[in-house]
């Protein structure tokens, strides 16, 4: 079974609660990267104004106004105001667009450069002690929670999603460790239920389907435990993925529960689970995949459907608590 985003069109209210602790969570961070303060890492320029020199930097001469305007969400008068002092001493200069005469390309001059590299390593060393302090299994979790962040509030806002907006990201693939089990079933409970509204039995499904590969691994021979194989993807230290394969007949395998967190879709980690499925499955001797799935899961079926497999059969039923369309789909190896 796979899951994908789907629009909800009517939101829950917030709980008073989570708004508290969100406003908690802001006054926390605020304060611990000194954005109250009338000067940024001991400079003598503000947090807008360091931010400011950071774009035109990052922008490597391309940049705009509108685009750190709009990168920033600063007011276009204060952000006129910021840049005509910086051109004033020196720190940056103009170039007229080849393409707009209304626009001008912004850049830092040499003297600007000066100026803004004591603030890019005293950032560095800051955030590097910062994370210096914290375990490396505590790192791993903290930069989790960061992407989350970001891409949960970064959705929300219209921006790109974390996902799309790094394609860098790497995440690992690996057996199952103690614990892995458990948040298989739990992911796949809560994201059914949030997405499609899918309820009992589906997360007792899917704790069945975990416990028998388990029991089943924990009793195979050698030459049974290389034909079943679960595997678990991990981005930033944390779960974001699994899918298994399993023996359904002597030389047919099955995939199950495959499901990608929707902090690390747009990954083509989905695809890449696949993947690792129909390898591995060639390798242990099998002559065909099968799989079961639902109609609704579009983005699933076009994974299964761009792998090669084929739908076979499908039927209406009621199921979880919805009417939903079962299919089957089969790959021949």
């Amino acid at each position: 079974m796979d899951v994908r985003r789907q629009t909800i069109a009517a939101k829950p209210s917030v709980d008073d609660a989570h708004v508290g602790a969100a406003r908690r969570f802001n006054r926390f961070y605020t304060r611990q990267i000194g954005v109250l303060r009338r000067n940024f890492l001991g400079s003598p320029y503000s947090l807008a104004e360091a931010r400011v020199l950071y774009e035109i930097e990052r922008g490597k001469g391309a940049a705009t106004a509108s685009d750190i305007g709009r990168a920033l969400d600063l007011d276009a008068g204060y952000l006129s105001r910021v840049l005509r002092a910086f051109e004033k001493r020196g720190l940056i200069r103009r170039t007229a667009s080849p393409h707009d005469a209304r626009q001008s390309h912004l850049a830092l001059t040499a003297r600007g450069r000066q100026a803004y590299a004591p603030l890019e390593r005293r950032s560095q060393h800051d955030i590097g002690a910062m994370l210096r302090r914290l375990s490396p299994h505590d790192r791993s979790r903290l930069i989790g929670a960061m992407n989350t962040i970001q891409m949960l509030l970064g959705d929300e806002s219209g921006n790109e999603s974390q996902a799309a907006q790094a394609p860098g990201q790497s995440y690992v693939l690996r057996a199952p460790r103690p614990g892995d089990f458990g948040w298989i079933v739990k992911r796949h409970a809560e994201l059914y239920a949030q997405e499609y509204g899918w309820v009992e039995p589906f997360e007792g499904v899917c704790a069945q389907i975990v416990a028998d590969f388990a029991n089943k691994k924990e009793s195979a021979s050698k030459k049974d435990s290389q034909r079943e194989r679960c595997w678990i993807a991990e981005l930033n230290g944390q779960n974001v993925g699994c899918v298994f394969l399993v023996a359904d007949q002597a030389n047919i395998a099955r995939i199950r529960l495959l499901i990608v967190d929707p902090k690390a879709r747009g990954l083509g980690l989905g695809a890449r689970l696949v993947d690792e499925c129909i390898g591995f499955a060639r390798s242990a001797g099998y002559k065909k995949i099968t799989l079961w799935t639902h109609s609704v899961l579009t983005a699933a079926r076009h994974i299964y459907q761009k792998a090669g497999f084929t739908l076979t059969s499908s039927e209406e039923r009621v199921s979880f608590g919805k009417l939903v369309v079962s299919e089957y789909w089969d790959l021949n190896l």
